[in-house]
Formats: C-alpha cells, structure tokens, sequence
C-alpha cells in the first residue's frame, strides 16, 4: 500500500507508524484507518521489529479520533460504519508485540482510545486526553468503553463519557491512562529508552505474555463487534446528525430538539 496519510519506519528493531494529517489534528478518515492497518500488519509479522510506537505528527496532536468532515451518517469508507476502526483496535491488540503509544498534544475521541488499548502509553506534560463522543452525535461501544473501565475504574470511565471533559496527562497519569509523564523535549528520548529495555527482552516472552494479557479481555471485541452494528443504526438518525452537523458548522449542538 502507498501511504498518504501516514509515516511508517523501520530502525533499529522499532517500527514507527506516525498519523500524519497534522492539519486536521492527525484526525483520522477510513483511508487512515486503512492505512495503519495495513502498516500494523507489516510491522507487527517482520522478525527484524521488536516493538511498534504508535503516534503522530507535529506537536499539537497524538490524534483527535474520526475527522468529522469524512462523517455525515457514516464515514467514508468500509466497515459497519464507514470506518473500520474495530478492525485497527483488534490489530493494535494481535500483533505479538509490545505497542508504545507516544503522546503530544491532544488524545481526544478516538485518539484517547487507540492510546488507551495500546500495550503502552507515555505522553508529554502538553498531552491532554478525554472523550467526546456523546457531545458529538457518537460512542465508542466497545474496547473505548469496556475496555476503559478495566483501566481506570468504572466511575472514572464514566466521568470521561459522560461528561465529556479534558484532562492534563498528570491527571491521566493518575488515573491509569498513561505509564509515564516527561517534559515534551524529552519524550522521544524517553519512549526510545522504553524500547531499548524491551528489545532486550525475550521475544518469544512478550509474545506470550501480551496474548495472555489480551486473552482475559478479548471478548470486548464481541461487545463492539455487537455495539457497531447500533451505531450504524445511530448514525442514520437526526440526533447523531446534528453532532456531526453542529461540529462542522463550529456550534453547539441541540440534541433535544424535537426530530418528528
């Protein structure tokens, strides 16, 4: 696959897969999505990597999660709803090899949760993570959801869906979102020093470690294999309309307003 929308590297037994739309804040259309499937794909059954990092271009954004102008009813691309996203999570998680998320700037929406179900996440003291789907006409109905709450508790992955609010990567940190916090100019240094240590590592171990760690939570992927298929449905009506609609026209949106 020739690659438009992102930067993927090999070097020194670390492939990096970078998301690079950093003017539409690294947000991500199908072809992206596409894109880093195909790259994990690559990076994840090459003998020569032993870790995989995960991030994105320019230093306002990690990514902001599905790019609201490829969406209007659906996305534009395939999958159950235009975007195969669940396909993306299911490969970050497949792959037997560790998945460094690094984080700069803002990890909203689906950007907070690709850092989240990656094996691993550091961040930048300018990280700023959260959700905000449900102020957007959308949810993530499977590992954004379940698999959060495994993370960092149920109350908490509440707050962030119901809510909607940001948090610094110190908050995070707190929560269980991320392993590491640094300042941004030591980031790359910082998430290379991780990938040094676990190149030194058994791959063979990791390998069967990260498939033991997945296997107590694999079954989330049923829940958002079910959960898409109501999103779908969601998609087509007035009120996920209006989301997507207020979005794009920079307003907020009236998701109580009579639709019949």
């Amino acid at each position: 696959m020739d690659y438009e929308d992102i930067l993927f590297e090999v070097a020194g037994g670390v492939a990096t897969i970078a998301i690079h739309r950093p003017e539409k804040l690294n947000a991500f259309r199908a072809r992206t999505v596409e894109e880093l499937i195909d790259a994990f794909q690559r990076a994840g059954w090459d003998k020569q990597v032993g870790v995989i990092v995960l991030t994105g271009t320019g230093e306002r954004a990690f990514s902001t999660g599905g790019d609201q102008s490829a969406h209007a009813g659906s996305y534009d691309g395939r999958g159950t709803i235009g975007l195969p996203i669940d396909e993306l999570q299911a490969v970050i998680r497949n792959v037997p090899k560790p998945v460094i998320a690094k984080v700069r700037g803002y990890a909203i929406g689906g950007g907070n949760v690709l850092a989240l179900i990656c094996d691993l996440t550091l961040a930048s003291e300018s990280a700023v993570f959260g959700q905000v789907g449900p102020a957007m006409g959308s949810v993530d109905p499977g590992y954004g959801t379940a698999y959060m709450t495994r993370v960092i508790g149920e109350k908490r992955a509440r707050e962030l869906w119901y809510l909607c609010r940001r948090y610094s990567a110190a908050q995070a940190l707190a929560m269980g979102m991320v392993n590491a916090v640094v300042p941004d100019v030591d980031l790359d240094a910082e998430v290379a020093r991780w990938c040094a240590e676990i190149l030194a590592k058994s791959p063979t171990a990791l390998a069967i470690a990260k498939r033991s760690f997945n296997a107590d939570s694999d079954h989330i992927a049923g829940i958002g294999a079910m959960g898409m298929e109501a999103l779908a449905l969601y998609y087509d009506t007035a009120e996920s309309r209006e989301g997507a609609a207020a979005f794009r026209e920079k307003r907020k949106p009236d998701f109580r307003k009579p639709t019949r």
